[in-house]
């Protein structure tokens, strides 16, 4: 079923053209992401199929009844609202149907008239559309896994991450039919990401989304379109393909212009010592030559992000935390942390939302002073620090007068400098735009010239926290180039699990209550080597809660056992005779779940069995792999 039809749209803003004629299509089911650079008009296009644009031509088409959900890149929200009330609002059909079915049910109860009976059937129908058989556990499970669990809390005490928490929160517990989703990782940790992968991986799901998250891209999608200038390219199947298809596609387009251009020059030639008497043979030749020339033209090279800078000089000593203590109110950040960095190292951070992860970044600047114990920088030590929160431009300003408010003239290293201007040249703001105001730069555009601002001053401490966020995989892939060069100390956080596997090569791991863990590897590494780790301690607690007698050998010694005993093969076999039946059980409360024909205490007693199911389950299957361990040489 076609979902989504888009015909020949154009969208330009003044002399911007962002794109001319893009055609696509989105059927049920399908997992597509939109790729393009910064400025290409992503954000653009999500907004013209919310309606929350106009194209300035072509069609935009929608299935009869779909429901449509948008998550935006900053969503916006009336302040003065709490959690609470802003749900309430937003779903108040919702809400409302729930609780007139519930009083039409209790009168069909009491009188069984055929009126009642019919208006029971009539909400019956309106609580399937809704999807609010099982609203009031989805919502406590959404808020929950977003961590937002104060419902009493005011939109404006919310910051950035957990409005957007808040509003993709809100948007799956909708599930709409077809969801647009404009970089839905933002300010997610890395465990949020990871349940959103096996989220939106479920069959029943269409999405449309603009993300740089490569794993998540890799893991999630089916189908990638690709905008590069102003042209729509598909490609059918995961990221790691479309980066397959693309490189052929520009090899062979490489390949082409070079052959136009070879064959341009023998035509130019022969255009110079053309007779003036045209025959018709000729006058084809001449028309073929404009053609040639006008295809030889359009070869239009992407721009590269240069990044290179003179690093400061950087001595013996770095920097070092003595004792570190760091609390706010019951929240502790650090605890008696203590280490001594060293030039050259390249250390990421991971840890939950909330742990402290930019407090503790904040501490290494000077920007907040600990509690106790001290913060000695180097005296050589220049700070380059990417906060999440970017600075604010002025809107109004000229791109380049914020670059020449810091410097006309920057030191590249080997004797080498560059001008404001030449500078924004090397960070893809060409010469063209360089005296536009900022108000016309995109997000990704703004964080790109936010990067150069903290570059220019040649920084050999360089911290980054969450730098991946709105900036295109261009730049992403120049920036890894960067770091994996960089010679000075390096700090980041992020969330970007790929980008954090190709630039540090080792951890810190925030555990929460002032903990603090070291780790030597990347984060792919480390969930690896965590995965593994619980899986050894669970199967530790459950050898340590089976008690069996110990055998002795001939020799009196306790022996291994590496056989089940009759007891245990039956109950080895009960186990999973047991788990299979439990396994049909919750496919028919699911299936019984989205039947509009059972009433809503039905529905609650499906949902809370569903729940004492997985608890059973997992109990069971423990055991399981308990007896599995054992073995049976019978």
């Amino acid at each position: 079923m076609n979902y989504l039809s888009v015909e020949n749209i154009s969208k330009s803003y003044g002399d911007k053209t962002l794109f001319t004629k893009l055609s696509f299509g989105i059927s049920k089911g399908e997992k597509t992401a939109l790729i393009a650079v910064n400025g290409a008009g992503k954000t653009t296009l999500m907004r013209l199929l919310m309606g929350r644009d106009e194209p300035d031509s072509g069609i935009i088409t929608f299935a009869d009844g779909l429901r449509l959900g948008f998550l935006e890149q900053h969503p916006k929200f009336d302040e003065e609202l709490s959690i609470e009330a802003l749900i309430n609002s937003a779903h108040n059909i919702v809400l409302k149907t729930i609780r007139e079915y519930e009083s039409v049910l209790a009168a069909q109860h009491e009188s069984g008239s055929m009126e009642t009976h019919q208006q029971l059937e009539s909400v019956t129908v309106r609580m399937d559309a809704l999807h609010a058989w099982d609203y009031e556990r989805r919502l406590k499970e959404m808020l929950t896994r977003f961590e937002l669990t104060d419902m009493s809390q005011k939109i404006s005490s919310l910051s950035g991450g957990q409005i957007k928490r808040l509003a993709l929160a809100m948007l799956l517990l909708d599930e709409p039919d077809l969801l647009l989703l404009d970089e839905p990782t933002n300010h997610l940790d890395i465990a949020m990401i990871e349940w959103l992968e096996r989220y939106l991986k479920q069959a029943n799901i269409t999405l449309l989304m603009v993300t740089h998250d490569r794993y998540f891209l890799d893991r999630v999608c089916n189908n990638i379109l690709e905008l590069t200038f102003g042209t729509l390219y598909h490609h059918k199947g995961n990221f790691s393909y479309y980066l397959e298809k693309s490189a052929e596609r520009e090899a062979a387009m490489r390949v082409e212009l070079e052959k136009a251009g070879q064959l341009l020059k023998q035509e130019t030639e022969w255009m110079r010592r053309m007779p003036k008497a045209r025959t018709t043979k000729s006058k084809s030749r001449i028309d073929a030559f404009y053609e040639l020339k006008e295809k030889a033209g359009n070869h239009r090279i992407q721009q590269q992000l240069q990044l290179q800078i003179a690093m400061n000089r950087m001595g013996s000593k770095i920097l070092e935390m003595r004792n570190v203590h760091k609390k706010y109110g019951d929240i502790v950040i650090l605890e008696g942390f203590d280490y001594m960095f060293t030039k050259g190292e390249r250390i990421g951070i991971v840890g939950d939302n909330g742990v402290g992860k930019t407090s503790f970044l904040n501490l290494l600047t000077g920007a907040e002073i600990p509690d106790k114990g001290r913060v000695l920088p180097g005296d050589t030590i220049v700070f380059g620090y990417y906060t999440q929160k970017g600075i604010q431009f002025n809107d109004d300003k000229k791109i380049i007068d914020v670059v020449k408010e810091i410097a006309d003239v920057v030191p590249l290293g080997n004797g080498l400098t560059a001008t404001a201007s030449q500078l924004l040249t090397r960070f893809m703001f060409p010469p063209s735009i360089q005296n536009q105001p900022v108000s016309l730069l995109s997000g990704g555009e703004k964080r790109r010239l936010y990067l150069l601002t903290v570059l220019i001053n040649n920084p050999n401490f360089l911290i980054l926290d969450e730098p991946t966020n709105d900036l295109d995989l261009l730049t992403l892939q120049t920036l890894e180039d960067f770091i994996q060069n960089y010679q000075g100390c390096l700090i980041i956080v992020s969330h970007d699990r790929y980008f954090m596997d190709q630039v540090v090569d080792q951890l810190f791991v925030f555990e929460g209550r002032g903990l603090v863990k070291g780790f030597v590897g990347n984060y792919t590494e480390y969930k690896e080597a965590s995965e593994l780790r619980e899986k050894e301690l669970k199967a530790a607690a459950a050898a340590k809660s089976v008690k069996v007698e110990p055998q002795k050998n001939n020799s009196g010694s306790a022996s291994k056992k590496n056989k089940r005993s009759y007891k245990e093969q039956m109950e080895f076999e009960g186990l999973e005779k047991e788990i299979a039946a439990f396994e049909v059980e919750k496919a028919s409360l699911v299936v019984k779940m989205h039947d509009s024909t059972i009433n809503y205490q039905e529905i609650e007693q499906a949902s809370r069995r569903l729940t004492e199911i997985d608890d059973l389950m997992d109990e069971k299957m423990l055991r399981w792999l308990e007896l599995d361990e054992i073995g049976n040489d019978s």
